[in-house]
């Protein structure tokens, strides 16, 4: 149903060109939205890893049809092809089209993965052991650095991915809460301090990945450390806790998305790893059924709230948009729940509480 609700409410034909499809980022829609005028590309990327979530879930040729044809658009409307200047931007769409073609067979993501690849690798400053957010920039941040690292891996890069996690866990863990800080400012050495679920997502599924490929235990200790902290600060009841709108209504989304890949591939047969496993699938499935509770139905499909733990409002009309900020980021519309992210991390959490649920866990 979530998915139904992303595909009526959301998705729809890049420039009336055949074979095409896009997210439209708000719903009720502006006419520039409509248009595509906006559309916000990382956005778009986790639209095509979440329809790859629902190909792997049902296999059928019209769901293998729409991840192709996301792919396409986006390539399309992004002008000069598959990258932008931001690496974050690009890693997202990286992990995307990777598990496009590896798990659902869609030949068309193989050119953008080849494109994605070389910026994201030949970005890395050797002399800091990261990527900068974005091309020429002197901040250094866990939203580029986790998703490009766990890209990176995925393609056969495990070296760098490794040396990325390794900056992650020394330079951007907080000694105090455990917890992954934002970004570090260089060479000044300043730290932004914020902490968003979704930096710790990607850190939980890169260190589980690098667990898996490496049998290293140091990567084993940063999951069980890292989740606990999440279950501590970023929890209420097992829910995880808060939620925005603009980019901020894909953070949750994403961390219920690497707790599920904890859950089900952290390896180890003792009973502290089964006693991880176990707590990254009960989150997951916690923030999933509060979520549920407290949507709205519309016309049959369901409305997630921004906040999983409060009841969704409903958008009034097409007043009110999000607009981009002179740092490139996407504020969140006078009422969240009409960002397509918010909607995109509800279909994220279901997906995530498929996976857990199929397991057993």
């Amino acid at each position: 149903m979530a998915e139904s609700a992303i595909v009526s409410r959301h998705l729809r034909a890049l420039w009336a060109l055949p074979g095409t499809q896009l997210g439209v980022v708000g719903w009720p829609a502006t006419r520039r939205e409509r248009a595509f005028g906006s559309w916000h590309y990382w956005w778009q990327a986790h639209l095509v890893d979440c329809a790859v979530d629902a190909a792997n879930r049902v296999p059928t040729p019209v769901r293998r049809k729409r991840i192709a044809a996301i792919a396409r658009s986006h390539r399309i409307r992004n002008i000069t092809g598959w990258t932008n200047k931001y690496y974050d931007d690009m890693a997202w769409l990286a992990i995307a089209l990777e598990r496009a073609e590896r798990t659902a067979g869609v030949t068309e993501a193989r050119g953008g993965l080849i494109a994605l690849e070389k910026p994201l690798y030949d970005g890395f400053d050797p002399t800091v052991g990261a990527l900068p957010w974005r091309i020429g920039s002197d901040y250094y941040n866990a939203p580029a650095n986790g998703p490009a690292a766990i890209a990176l891996l995925r393609l056969g890069r495990q070296a760098r991915a490794q040396d990325m996690a390794d900056w992650l866990d020394t330079t951007l863990r907080d000694p105090e809460t455990g917890l992954i800080l934002d970004g570090i400012h260089l060479p000044a050495g300043e730290i932004e301090r914020p902490v968003f679920s979704y930096c710790q997502g990607v850190v939980l599924g890169l260190e589980t990945e690098l667990a898996v490929h490496t049998g290293e235990s140091r990567h084993i200790e940063r999951v069980h450390r890292l989740l606990m902290a999440v279950e501590e600060h970023l929890t209420t009841r097992g829910v995880i806790n808060g939620g925005g709108g603009g980019d901020g209504g894909l953070f949750n989304g994403i961390l219920a998305r690497y707790l599920a890949v904890v859950a089900l591939m952290l390896p180890g047969d003792d009973k502290e790893r089964e006693a991880d496993r176990r707590a990254a699938a009960a989150i997951v499935r916690a923030s999933a059924s509060a979520a549920w509770a407290n949507r709205l139905e519309v016309e049959g499909e369901p409305l997630f709230g921004h906040n999983w733990s409060t009841p969704a409002t409903l958008p009034s009309g097409i007043a009110g948009a999000g607009r981009f900020t002179a740092g490139g980021s996407v504020t969140s519309s006078r009422v969240p729940e009409r960002d397509l992210s918010v909607q995109l991390s509800g279909w994220m959490l279901m997906e995530a509480a498929y996976q857990v649920s199929a397991a057993g866990l």
